[in-house]
């Protein structure tokens, strides 16, 4: 689970989208619902919890009960009860009561339902009747504005239901205006005192049963509803949320065929996270479940791409907390699931219709050193592959690529310096010729003496031009000269593995260059992390409570980041004394790690990890814990697009040939 609840959402430092609307920072939590559900709706309390109210379970048939989630651990209690199980109602907040519209089970009903959730003792067990529609309706959605919940689209399960309802209290209704297209499970969402209808489901003429593609309008002032636009494709069952003053709309299903490919930006969920349970009322029409996020832009009455859900859902449930949404359950690909995802807008996240919008490292491309297939990957921020080493017109390699462990971009990003511990060398590479210009060590021949090494990692250049690196089973640091032609430095003694500074280190496999011209250094044996100088002197050392300390980072003063290459791994912040001030460990689930051994913080304040064994990369938002990227297969393995086998290392690089997270390097 994510560390100390409170840890602040950590502020952007790097590429900054200008202008436009922001994209979404939208991820996957590390904790899901007891078991799958959806059609259900959702409100939060006072105290900032989902409070999820009925729903469709994946038996087929309708819930009643009323649980309230919090958002930080995942921890549910059964708050109460509807008067009656029921699915594909609408929901809104009014006076502290969430009034719950309309639904059905077996047959559509009119009824009102309130529950008090923001009351003096936290609310009532069991809801109560408050009211009834004029008519019977279900399948549709309801927005508040100020002190009145509308209640827009939805049917009476014979013909559509084209008013659109306004109540202060749960029994008064007025009609404010009539849907030019009345529609089932549309996505409704309020801006700027008007209502916007997003898509929905036909419901009589040659669509009937298929999703439409119109945006509608209703300003409820002038009483007055029109068609304004048109959506990039036709949607139905999709969610729209008002979430810090922009509108975004998320999922849904289409008739148009999506291009999802496993691994490539999406979350495979665990066992028991979704059922293949039957979808009440499920349209005839083929449709794919929609994992696009987009963001409404009013003035010009069109959807923009802004992102994407990390697991694509429709018929989910959403309520807004603070600056963040939540989407909760739903069905994918004709599975209910218990997955829960949070949505917020984000700038550092870049602009909503530019290339790679949502991407935790916008504006930049990502390299990987995908260890177990042998290769180097360049993706920009869509997840396109720009380059790969070794390729068919690579030049010849004498040294035979093998084992890349790690890979970073140095000099203005025109070269890339990497270790390839299995083959006891580090080589630098032109990019993006491919040409070798310069190595150390000799292939698949391990050794101390001058020129050798044994398993190196970490290699890193430093600002004078010379290349530190761990030379793990040697268990030294070697500072190498310039040319490659001999050692400059060398703390530790040969082949003497244990902690015992300065003398000896602990099979080192970290050796990060910082700001003040030191190595923060790593040691396998004990589980030491400590500072020295070039020349050998100790700064600081301490020892941590972990399997295997894997590549420490500094974050600030006295803040270090580091990953616990273990099962399940985890990703730790801690000080010079030990204390450990935030840690990512989620014991099961989509968040669970399999021996991570890079963690790195991103321009854009998530947390990117090289899962090694789960044969992924992640990126993770650290003030929820939310998976907020994926490139790979959790737990299998492969070399198509969107596939890595036992990645190992990655590095960023800007569009001005700067490196952001190692920026004392050369």
């Amino acid at each position: 689970m994510a560390g100390p609840a409170g840890r602040a959402h950590p502020p952007a430092h790097g590429v900054v989208a200008p202008g436009g609307l922001p994209a979404a920072e939208a991820g996957l939590m590390p904790w899901h619902l007891a078991a799958p559900i959806s059609r259900e709706v959702a409100v939060t309390d006072a105290r900032g919890r989902l409070i999820v109210l009925g729903g469709l379970t994946a038996g087929g048939s309708s819930a009643s009960g009323v649980y309230a989630f919090r958002t930080a651990t995942g921890a549910a209690r059964r708050i109460g009860a509807l008067t009656a199980p029921l699915h594909d109602a609408a929901v809104g907040v009014l006076g502290g009561r969430a009034l719950v519209f309309g639904g059905g089970s077996s047959a559509t009903v009119a009824t009102v339902q309130a529950l008090t959730v923001n009351g003096p003792h936290g609310g009532t067990p069991t809801a109560t009747a408050a009211g009834s529609m004029p008519t019977p309706r279900s399948d549709a959605a309801a927005v508040t504005i100020g002190a009145t919940t509308y209640v827009a689209g939805g049917y009476n399960g014979a013909s559509p239901d084209a008013p659109v309802l306004a109540t202060t209290d749960g029994h008064s209704f007025t009609t404010v205006a009539s849907l030019p297209v009345p529609v089932r499970y549309p996505a409704v969402a309020a801006l700027g005192g008007q209502i916007y209808v997003f898509g929905g489901q036909a419901i009589t003429g040659r669509q009937a049963g298929t999703p439409l593609d119109t945006i509608q309008a209703v300003d409820p002032a002038r009483h007055s509803a029109a068609i304004i636009g048109h959506l990039p494709e036709p949607l139905a069952g999709a969610v729209a949320v008002t979430v810090g003053g922009e509108l975004f709309v998320a999922g849904g299903e289409s008739t148009v065929t999506q291009r999802q490919t496993p691994g490539l930006g999406t979350t495979q969920l665990s066992p028991g996270e979704s059922s293949a349970g039957p979808a009440a009322e499920a349209s005839a029409s083929p449709t794919s479940t929609v994992s696009t996020i987009w963001a409404f832009d009013p003035a010009a009455r069109r959807l923009l791409p802004a992102g994407q859900l990390q697991v694509p859902v429709s018929h989910a449930a959403v309520a807004v907390t603070g600056s963040t949404a939540w989407i909760i359950g739903g069905e994918s690909h004709g599975a209910l699931v218990a997955a829960v995802q949070m949505l917020r807008p984000s700038r550092a996240f870049g602009t909503a219709g530019a290339p790679g919008a949502g991407s935790p490292y916008f504006g930049a491309r990502l390299l990987i050193a995908d260890r177990g297939n042998d290769r180097l990957l360049l993706l920009d921020a869509s997840m396109h592959l720009l380059w790969k080493y070794p390729s068919a017109h690579s030049p010849r390699d004498p040294l035979h690529f093998y084992f890349p462990d790690d890979a970073f971009f140095i000099d203005h990003g025109t070269a890339i310096l990497s270790n390839q511990e299995q083959n006891d060398t580090i080589i630098k590479i032109a990019f993006p010729s491919g040409k070798i210009i310069w190595s150390y060590g000799h292939p698949r021949h391990p050794g101390a003496a001058p020129g050798y090494l044994y398993e190196p990692d970490d290699a890193y250049l430093l600002k004078n031009g010379q290349v530190a690196v761990a030379d793990a089973n040697n268990c030294r640091v070697l500072v190498i000269n310039q040319t490659g032609t001999g050692v400059v430095h060398q703390i530790g003694t040969n082949g003497v593995c244990t902690h015992n500074p300065p003398a000896s280190l602990g099979s080192p496999n970290g050796d990060t260059p910082l700001p003040d011209g030191n190595l923060l250094m790593s040691e396998i044996n004990g589980s030491w992390v400590s500072e020295y100088t070039m020349t050998g002197k100790l700064v600081w050392t301490t020892q941590l409570a972990i399997s295997y300390p894997s590549d420490p980072q500094q974050l600030g003063p006295d803040r270090y980041l580091i990953a616990d290459y273990a099962s399940p791994g985890q990703v730790l912040e801690f000080n010079r004394k030990g204390n450990i001030l935030y840690r990512y460990h989620p014991a099961s689930g989509p968040g669970r790690l399999n021996h991570p051994s890079l963690a790195e913080v991103l321009p854009s304040g998530a947390i990117m990890v090289n899962d090694d064994y789960n044969n992924r990369m992640i990126a993770f938002d650290p003030a929820t814990g939310a998976i907020v990227w994926q490139y790979g297969v959790t737990g299998k393995h492969g070399r198509a697009p969107g596939s890595l086998h036992t990645p190992d290392g990655f590095d960023l690089l800007l569009p001005n040939g700067t490196t952001p997270t190692h920026k004392t390097t050369g």
